[in-house]
């Protein structure tokens, strides 16, 4: 009996923990090399990087986003890592969070901006530092366009379709 009883407990613990969503970061980090998972996804999906601390709104974007089936999200939430995840992304487009710990928004955009492999990839400031009426404005911070936090869904992708349909799909 006690041994049942020890077996039931364990297969509770057990489907618990199956219960679980358990997520993981199986892309390389500190490497030059390309994304080998990134072939497999066909030409039809577009590459966003998103670069913002809030672990929690970069993952819900990710997730609507890649809903629609147009898009291709990476979340990158360190920002000390930023411009070496774009290196190895190669994303279509970035949306990059101007106030976070250690380096900046504007630092990253610099960088971006002397590297000639993603020089011409299209930056977009998200700030809680300006109100949705100035972003709407057409105002530019250093010469990049931004969108007002919190950011709604529908205005993310009317943002992206707006800024990549001038823009022809990159071979890679």
């Amino acid at each position: 009996m006690a041994d049942e009883l020890g077996s039931q407990q364990d297969n509770n613990i057990l489907k618990q923990a199956m219960n679980k969503v358990i997520e993981v970061d199986f892309l390389p980090r500190d490497t030059d090399v390309a994304f080998s998972w990134l072939d497999s996804i066909g030409d039809s999906a577009r590459r966003i990087l998103i670069v913002d601390n809030d672990k929690n709104t970069t993952h819900l974007v990710k997730i609507l986003l890649e809903k629609t089936g147009r898009y291709l999200v990476f979340e990158e939430n360190d920002s000390t890592r930023a411009h070496q995840t774009a290196r190895n992304f190669l994303p279509d487009l970035i949306f990059l969070d101007i106030v976070m710990p250690e380096t900046d928004g504007g630092d990253i955009a610099a960088q971006i901006r002397t590297d000639p492999e993603l020089q011409n990839t299209p930056i977009i400031f998200l700030t809680a530092l300006v109100t949705p009426t100035e972003a709407k404005a057409g105002v530019h911070i250093d010469g990049h366009p931004f969108l007002a936090k919190p950011i709604s869904i529908p205005e993310l992708i009317n943002t992206i379709e707006e800024h990549l349909s001038a823009q022809p799909k990159a071979f890679r």
